[in-house]
């Protein structure tokens, strides 16, 4: 709409003085000064927002990426701005970094780009990445023992039907599971090292440009 008023301005002008009632709605300069200003932040953010909403998969990791634009790009103070249009850029990035920018937010919109496929570890601060993966890496054991005591339980109570009969036949032990017995690692250690490798592998692989094809070939 502001940019239909400025393009057809000479056009409502001539209309709008043209009638005696409507003479003092003629937009003066100060007024285009305005509109002008305002055209100028608000424009990069419909573009953005009409990219944006083209996207096919959109998910809580875009926020990151798109408050890094916003502060870098969209919003990023320009010589050649007004002072209005700066002072209108500024108070979008305030209000925006103030309401994101608290520690367990921004936790959340970290583990969110680094679980995403798409961007990874891609806008998250050097710094803060240790403590990222160390967090996923706690995560994904806590589910993975909480997932196999729950395993257990449900195989223990299905064989004590099943399996009183034969309990007291003494199994015969193989030589292999005398060494397997000595050999084997700790479970929690086993458990860690495979997580780790597993989260070596996915930051290795490529970023890719569509999580859903992701899925699908890991299903087929």
């Amino acid at each position: 709409m502001i940019e239909r008023i400025l393009e057809q301005q000479k056009a409502l002008s001539q209309i709008l003085s043209a009638d005696r009632k409507t003479r003092h709605l003629v937009p003066q300069w100060q007024d285009t000064d305005v509109i002008e200003s305002v055209s100028r932040a608000l424009k990069p953010l419909q573009e953005f927002t009409d990219a944006l909403s083209g996207e096919d998969y959109i998910s809580v990791s875009y926020l990151k990426l798109v408050f890094h634009v916003f502060n870098t790009k969209i919003l990023a103070a320009d010589d050649e701005d007004s002072d209005l249009t700066k002072t209108i850029k500024s108070k979008i990035l305030e209000y925006i970094n103030k309401n994101y920018d608290g520690e367990d937010t921004q936790e959340l919109l970290d583990m969110a780009l680094f679980l995403d496929p798409r961007f990874k570890t891609n806008y998250i601060a050097a710094d803060k990445l240790p403590n990222i993966k160390a967090k996923v890496m706690s995560d994904i054991k806590e589910i993975s023992q909480k997932d196999a005591v729950n395993s257990e339980s449900t195989t223990g109570r299905q064989n004590i039907d099943t399996d009183l009969p034969s309990s007291a036949k003494k199994t015969k032990k193989s030589l292999g599971s005398f060494f397997k017995t000595v050999a084997a690692m700790p479970v929690s250690l086993q458990l860690e090292e495979a997580i780790a490798s597993e989260l070596n592998s996915y930051l290795l692989n490529p970023t890719i440009d569509n999580p859903r094809g992701l899925t699908t070939s890991n299903e087929s």
